[in-house]
């Protein structure tokens, strides 16, 4: 009989009880409280792909843990997966490693700037961007998105005139967008590219939530665009936030410029961290390979996720506007209407709705009244955090 492929239906809105997890065994120090429902830090309530699984059990029977190298298999999974998802066509010695992503800024930040420069960042943005600047003695200069009719849009014209300053070394450019779901368009990119050329600030693109992108957009690889862009870029990626790998520790640095890639490599080889994890890079290989169709059936979960919270929002809670995200599985919560301070707010949503968000003032300039709430779950622990939230405004502020 030919050639029919029988496809796995993944489960999820099977509730797993996490252990040893950051996100739900630690409410109690992070929020004060044991019965909320937090939603806050960036990883999902998914298992991971069972090919993901298998390839960690068979390689753990293995029962030898010593010393490892990054295989061809290694490598190929990784260009293969750029070739299939962004049409990219990338080279094994562009290939580099880090633990994670925000590690990787910090080591790009050492090795491309001074004590004093400054890095350009676009707020509200991931909070750890700021971390990373400050804690490495740079300064923060801050293009700040303007919300325009529900929608994040570039200042350029500010951007221009920020990036005129000599004393700028580096753009940290978030693609998708975190907290805000936007996923930047190629003239976005373009824009944003030329300005940096023209002012010899490298780009360092972000672009870890690359693979949640919503139907009608499209993500870009920034570095992908051209030739010149690309050799005035670092990329960084990782099946982390896809696959829910985050423990693994496995990023992927890729930097076609022969000389920032030394230069990397310099930074990350003086600090002994070339050979990376064996079972985050198992992890890697057997996602990259084999995870495919479970991210497709993610992203159609993820849609329906997005598309009841919005629905939820609008027709229940008219006072919280919901920015409906383009990619990611964050979405922004514009919280304003309640006419709440940034420490009033966190007390209520936490206090009264018993859920736990990532407060937007930590995003910076630009996210005061705000939250950011997390979908990547089980539908019926979206549905309780948003009835929580329902019930406690009604009781409050209708």
């Amino acid at each position: 009989m030919g050639g029919c492929i029988k496809l796995m239906k993944y489960n999820f809105d099977k509730v797993v009880k996490r252990i040893q997890s950051e996100k739900w065994c630690e409410k109690k120090r992070i929020f004060g409280k044991e019965d909320i429902i937090p939603l806050w830090v960036a990883d999902t309530d998914f298992e991971s792909p069972k090919s993901v699984v298998e390839a960690i059990i068979k390689r753990a029977e293995h029962s030898i843990f010593g010393y490892t190298f990054k295989s061809p298999l290694y490598y190929n999974s990784i260009i293969n997966w750029f070739r299939k998802r962004y049409k990219w066509g990338i080279k094994k010695e562009w290939i580099n490693y880090s633990p994670g992503v925000v590690p990787a800024l910090s080591f790009i930040a050492l090795s491309f700037s001074n004590p004093g420069d400054k890095i350009m960042v676009q707020s509200p943005v991931y909070r750890r961007f700021f971390e990373v600047i400050v804690e490495n003695g740079r300064q923060i200069l801050n293009n700040e998105l303007k919300l325009k009719n529900g929608k994040y849009v570039i200042d350029f014209d500010d951007f221009e005139k920020k990036a005129n300053d000599s004393r700028v070394k580096l753009f940290f450019l978030c693609n998708p967008h975190n907290p805000v779901g936007r996923v930047w368009t190629r003239e976005d990119l373009i824009k944003l590219g030329r300005i940096c050329i023209k002012n010899n600030i490298i780009i360092v693109s972000d672009e870890i939530h690359s693979d949640l992108i919503y139907k009608g957009y499209k993500h870009v690889v920034f570095a992908s665009i051209s030739e010149e862009f690309a050799q005035n870029s670092i990329t960084l990626n990782s099946p982390s936030k896809t696959f829910n790998l985050a423990g693994l520790q496995a990023s992927v640095i890729i930097i076609p410029n022969k000389k920032y890639y030394k230069i990397y490599d310099n930074m990350i080889s003086s600090l002994k961290l070339t050979r990376g994890n064996v079972f985050g890079l198992v992890a890697l290989e057997a996602a990259y390979n084999f995870g495919e169709e479970w991210l497709e059936q993610l992203l159609e979960y993820l849609e329906e996720n997005v598309k009841y919270l919005m629905n939820f929002f609008e027709e229940k809670i008219p006072k919280i506007k919901a920015i409906k995200p383009e990619g990611t599985y964050l979405i922004w919560l514009d919280c304003r209407q309640l006419g709440l301070n940034d420490l009033e707010l966190r007390k209520f949503m936490i206090e009264k709705a018993k859920v736990g968000l990532l407060d937007g003032y930590k995003f910076g300039q630009g996210g005061e009244g705000f939250q950011r709430i997390n979908i990547s779950c089980p539908r019926i622990i979206l549905k309780e955090s948003l009835k929580r939230i329902e019930k406690a405004v009604i009781e409050n502020y209708m």
